[in-house]
C-alpha cells in the first residue's frame, strides 16, 4: 500500500489497499450523496439487503475527507446518525453539510486525538447527542520515509497517531457499548500490516498494531454483545491519489488519460487480481457490513478489501 503523506484525519489517501447505498432502503439518500459507483453490481428489485442500521449512532474518526468521508456518507445513507470528526473545521463541516443536505442525520466534532484532553473533548461532544453504537477508528498519519529517515522519534509520533489515538477512543466509548450489550469497533487497517515493503516502516508497524489490538479487543469483549474487527483496504482511488498518479504518470510512461494511468499503476505498483484501484465506497460497504446485524457472528476478523493484492491465505 502506497500512501500520500498526510493525516487520515485530514486527507486519508491510500494507494494500496456489493451493495451501494443507492440500492438500500435509503437509496435516494445514497444517490444524493453520490455514493453509487460504476462497479456496483445491479441488483433486482426486492433483493436489497437491509443492514438494520437505522437509528444507530456512529463516530467515524478522521472523516473530513478520503475514506473516512466515504464511510460517514455510506453509514448515513443506511440511516445511521454519524458523528463526523476532523481537525479542520471547514472540511469537517462540509462533509456534515453534504450528509444533511441529502437528508441524513449528522453531528460535527472537532478535536485532536493525540492527547487525553483532546480525546476527552471529542468523546464528550460525540456523546452529547446520545450513546455511540459504532466506533470507526480511521484517523491517523503516514509519511513516505525510508528506514533511515524514519527516526525513533518519528516512530513514536506515528504510533501515537495511528494506535494510541484509537485506544483512547476505545477506552472512552466501549464501556457504554458494553452497558447497552451491543456495539461495533472497527479499525481501518491495511495490507501493509501483512505484506510490508521497505518504505514507511513506522507506518506499516502501526497498521500491524491496529490489526493486533482489534483481535485482542475481540477476546476482551467476549459475551458482551460488542464486536471488534478490521477492514484492510488495498489501493483506493480517492482524489488525492488521482492527482498524485497524474503527476507521476509521465515518469512511468503511463499516458495521459485516467484509464491508461490506472492500468499502469496497477501493473507497475499495486498488482491485484481485479485489475483496478478500489473505490472508497467499497471500503465503506465493508465497514457497513461489519457494523450491521449480519455480522453478529464476526469478531476478531480482518476483512481485506484489496482486489487480491495481498498474496496470503490468512
Amino acid at each position: 500500500m502506497l500512501r500520500v503523506a498526510g493525516s487520515h484525519a485530514e486527507a486519508p489517501v491510500p494507494i494500496m489497499g456489493g451493495q451501494t447505498p443507492a440500492q438500500s432502503m435509503n437509496g435516494n439518500l445514497g444517490r444524493r450523496l453520490g455514493l453509487t459507483t460504476a462497479t456496483a453490481r445491479t441488483q433486482k428489485k426486492g433483493t436489497d439487503m437491509d443492514l438494520r442500521l437505522a437509528g444507530k449512532r456512529a463516530l467515524v474518526t478522521g472523516s473530513s475527507a478520503g475514506l473516512g468521508e466515504a464511510i460517514a456518507k455510506f453509514l448515513a445513507a443506511e440511516g445511521v446518525t454519524v458523528v463526523v470528526h476532523g481537525r479542520d473545521v471547514g472540511r469537517t463541516n462540509a462533509v456534515a453539510h453534504a450528509i444533511h443536505a441529502a437528508g441524513g442525520r449528522t453531528q460535527v466534532v472537532i478535536g485532536d486525538l493525540l492527547t487525553d484532553g483532546g480525546a476527552d473533548a471529542v468523546a464528550s461532544a460525540a456523546l452529547d447527542g446520545g450513546g455511540i453504537d459504532i466506533l470507526v477508528n480511521n484517523a491517523g498519519a503516514y509519511h513516505h520515509l525510508s528506514w533511515m529517515e524514519a527516526t525513533p522519534d518519528r516512530w513514536i509520533e506515528t504510533y501515537q497517531s495511528n494506535v494510541v489515538s484509537g485506544v483512547r477512543m476505545i477506552h472512552r466509548l466501549v464501556p457504554g457499548m458494553k452497558e447497552r450489550h451491543w456495539g461495533r469497533v472497527i479499525q481501518i487497517g491495511g495490507g501493509l500490516a501483512i505484506q510490508p515493503i521497505p518504505m514507511q516502516p513506522d507506518y506499516e508497524a502501526s497498521l500491524a498494531a491496529r490489526h493486533n489490538l482489534a483481535v485482542s479487543l475481540a477476546r476482551e469483549l467476549k459475551d458482551t454483545g460488542v464486536t471488534s474487527n478490521v477492514v484492510a483496504p488495498g489501493a483506493i482511488r480517492v482524489p488525492a491519489v488521482e492527482e498524485l498518479l497524474v503527476e507521476i504518470a509521465p515518469r512511468f510512461g503511463w499516458g495521459s488519460g485516467w484509464e491508461e494511468i490506472e492500468r499502469g499503476c496497477v501493473r507497475d505498483m499495486v498488482p491485484n487480481d481485479v485489475g483496478r484501484l478500489g473505490r472508497p465506497e467499497e471500503i465503506a460497504a465493508a465497514v457497513a457490513y461489519l457494523a450491521s446485524c449480519h455480522a453478529d457472528y464476526v469478531s476478531g476478523a480482518v476483512l481485506r478489501v484489496d482486489g487480491g493484492t495481498i498474496r496470503s491465505v490468512n
